[in-house]
């Protein structure tokens, strides 16, 4: 049986939308269902996106994305916006308001009537809508200041204007380290509430590509798939998929949860970050070591043993180059203090839903949190032969 020590964090509440799914509990049925939702664009909408004949033609061309449906609704008048001013924001800052406030409505956690400080950490990709849509619609640039546009598009902002909207008082802060953002927020909250900068925490992260829905350029070495899916750690594996998604979860000191009351979902018991430095063959390119360290890191600050682990949800790109990398990693951080074989199962949801980016990370912690609730190992896609 588990012990605690005192450091122990809830997850009390969460919400996200994701490729194929409005809400958690759809994309919770999809995963389990072992369900993909990366698809190939519609003739509609291959002639919306201005895609011709002759580039589907192309062989380079693949006609394949993870999409997230109506992006351009939006519940302006909850939140006091005007509905042009709502329309100068990227969409992006949009849907992770409207996550946050989802999460803390999941959580039972009303920030006016909460005796204590909520914090926001959150991330989000550059604003392509800011490039792509805003900047082209001179009806609306004829009205609105530079300062404006900055303010409705910068990912700097996402974090602080949760905590405006929301009316939250704790650290606001809006964190960027790539795809592994979202992961990296969620320890740094984690950290802020153990240091009682706060005694809630939203962690999440949003991104959103504009246009959505297009067609890519396979590049041989590149990090797209070449067949339209994500295969990890399948050896047909040719690339990952780009996608988009937000998450939002909601944390709390786990002994300040159970006094009041709340429904915790899942315990985060430690939670660890660190860097490769130079120890790579290049810059985009994980390390052995470094992957290495940081998972005894966290075991270490977890009080677990490794052969007590009985999953590993994976980053999982499906690149030649990354996937047996990580299972390196993995497997020499375990060996540590282990020689156990066959006990772990190892997924990674971008075979469900491609790479998220800056939203990939909490969408493996929303998905490994459902598989606690259900107590379900959902099926890997796409991964025969290994």
């Amino acid at each position: 049986m588990q012990t605690t020590n005192g450091l122990e964090i809830a997850v009390i509440g969460m919400a996200g939308r994701f490729p194929g799914a409005e809400n958690i509990e759809q994309y919770w049925r999809n995963i389990a269902a072992g369900i993909e939702s990366v698809r190939p664009l519609r003739e509609d909408e291959l002639a919306a996106a201005g895609v011709s004949q002759e580039k589907l033609a192309n062989p380079d061309y693949v006609n394949s994305g993870a999409f997230l449906e109506d992006i351009e609704y939006f519940d302006a008048g909850l939140f006091g916006y005007a509905a042009k001013e709502a329309q100068l924001m990227d969409p992006q800052h949009r849907l992770f308001l409207e996550t946050a406030w989802q999460a803390l409505e999941h959580a039972g956690c009303a920030p006016e009537q909460f005796d204590g400080q909520i914090g926001v950490f959150a991330g989000a990709s550059g604003s392509s809508y800011l490039v792509e849509t805003v900047v082209n619609n001179a009806a609306a640039l004829g009205h609105v200041s530079l300062q404006d546009l900055m303010y409705e598009n910068t990912h700097d902002l996402l974090a602080s204007r949760v905590s405006y909207k929301l009316n939250l008082h704790g650290p606001s802060v809006v964190v960027g380290t790539a795809c592994s953002t979202s992961l990296v927020l969620l320890h740094y909250a984690c950290q802020a509430l153990l240091a009682g900068d706060c005694d809630v925490a939203l962690a999440g992260g949003a991104r959103v590509s504009v246009p959505q829905k297009s067609v890519y350029a396979y590049a041989e070495g590149g990090i797209l798939s070449r067949d339209g899916h994500c295969r990890s750690f399948d050896a047909k594996a040719t690339g990952t998929i780009s996608s988009n998604g937000v998450g939002v979860v909601v944390l709390k000191r786990l002994e300040d949860a159970l006094r009041d009351g709340d429904t915790v979902h899942a315990i985060i018991k430690g939670t660890a970050v660190n860097n490769d430095g130079a120890q790579k063959v290049g810059f985009t390119a994980p390390s052995v070591i470094g992957q290495a360290e940081v998972v005894r890191k966290a075991l270490a600050a977890a009080e677990v043993e490794a052969e007590s682990i009985s999953y590993v949800e994976a980053h999982g790109t499906a690149t030649h180059l990354g996937d047996p990398i990580e299972l390196a990693g993995l497997t020499k951080a375990y060996r540590h203090s282990t020689q156990k074989r066959g006990f772990c199962a190892i997924g990674s949801v971008k075979a469900n839903i491609g790479h998220a980016d800056t939203a990939a990370g909490v969408a493996g912690v929303i998905k490994v949190v459902q598989m606690l609730k259900h107590a379900v190992l959902p099926p890997s896609g796409h991964c025969a032969p290994p």
